[in-house]
């Protein structure tokens, strides 16, 4: 389906979001609101935002911040993700797992909550190191018998990262409970577009918009899986690219660069808008395909309700 055009934005916020269940969370500088659509109506929690490198300066220099931005994101994303399943619960006749017994058991529930908040984020972060990281390098192992050079060993590997990552895109757009989630991922960005327009945000200047944003999350999990290729492409022509747990090891050695400088390289292409930034960033905009769908009125109207609880008072505040 043709995309629709959306108005030339009049500046760039750093506001952004992430699609929930049934609805949307959206952070601005100073507060962060989720507002869920549920069986019985809008429900919105709001939040002052608390950075943890706004307490130790360090973690806010160029390239770190990108590791700890990383981190608290998928830590608030994972609160805000549970808050929202609270309010489509599952079968009742289910049983509950044994593991929920247990935690049910020797935990208080606000010790419980952070426990399977903990875990959810261990697993999410392991998901993917195994995924896009440690599994193409294992797999890339069965030819090294058949290689004498690191070069082609990288190569090998780089293919089958760009492979595994673009399978797991597209598996994972054609589940149909997630389908849902990728319209309010549209909704998210269509509302950021709107407000970056300076339009009001009604739902009918938030429909014209374009779904696909350059600075969304998709874009910058493709950027950390090529960064990875070309610091790994470096690394591994220095160390005995043949040893099997010395690149696992490498490579969990290199998230943090690899995550920093993604980000720093997300930061720039959202900032500028030029024909080198442009280019740059269509790669990752073509990936929005697997992970947006046009979203319905009622999508709008979550994002926009969500957008409007963190726009700061004093205008400009929240520039890019």
């Amino acid at each position: 389906m043709a995309e629709e055009k959306s108005c030339a934005p009049k500046f760039r916020t750093s506001i952004g979001g992430q699609a929930l269940i049934e609805g949307i969370l959206m952070r601005g500088p100073g507060r962060q609101a989720i507002v869920v659509r549920s069986p019985d109506g809008l429900v919105v929690r709001e939040e002052e935002l608390t950075l943890v490198r706004d307490k130790y300066p360090i973690l806010g220099v160029p390239v770190i911040r990108g590791a700890v931005t990383f981190v608290d994101s998928m830590v608030r994303g994972v609160k805000a993700l549970m808050f929202s399943a609270d309010y489509f619960p599952e079968d009742d006749a289910a049983q509950p797992s044994k593991l929920d017994l247990w935690i049910e058991k020797h935990f208080s529930d606000e010790k419980a909550q952070k426990l399977i908040t903990g875990l959810a984020v261990v697993l999410s972060l392991g998901l993917t190191i195994g995924l896009f990281f440690l599994l193409p390098t294992f797999l890339a192992g069965f030819v090294d018998p058949y290689i004498k050079s690191a070069a082609v060993h990288n190569v090998v590997e780089s293919v089958l990262k760009l492979l595994i990552f673009f399978a797991y895109m597209l598996l994972v757009s054609k589940q149909k409970d997630i389908q849902r989630v990728f319209q309010y991922h549209g909704a998210e960005h269509k509302t950021i577009f709107c407000y970056e327009a300076g339009l009001p945000l009604t739902v009918e200047n938030c429909r014209i918009q374009k779904r696909f944003h350059p600075r969304c999350g998709t874009s910058f999990l493709f950027v950390v899986v090529v960064i990875s290729i070309l610091i790994s492409s470096v690394v591994f022509s220095f160390v005995e690219w043949r040893n099997l747990w010395v690149r696992f090891l490498m490579h969990l050695l290199l998230l943090i660069p690899i995550i920093g400088v993604a980000y720093e390289f997300n930061r720039y292409v959202g900032g500028h808008d030029n024909p080198v930034t442009r280019f740059l960033s269509r790669p990752g905009l073509w990936l929005q395909n697997f992970t947006t769908n046009e979203p319905d009125d009622s999508m709008l109207e979550v994002a926009i309700k969500a957008i409007e609880l963190v726009i700061p008072e004093e205008k400009g505040k929240d520039a890019w």
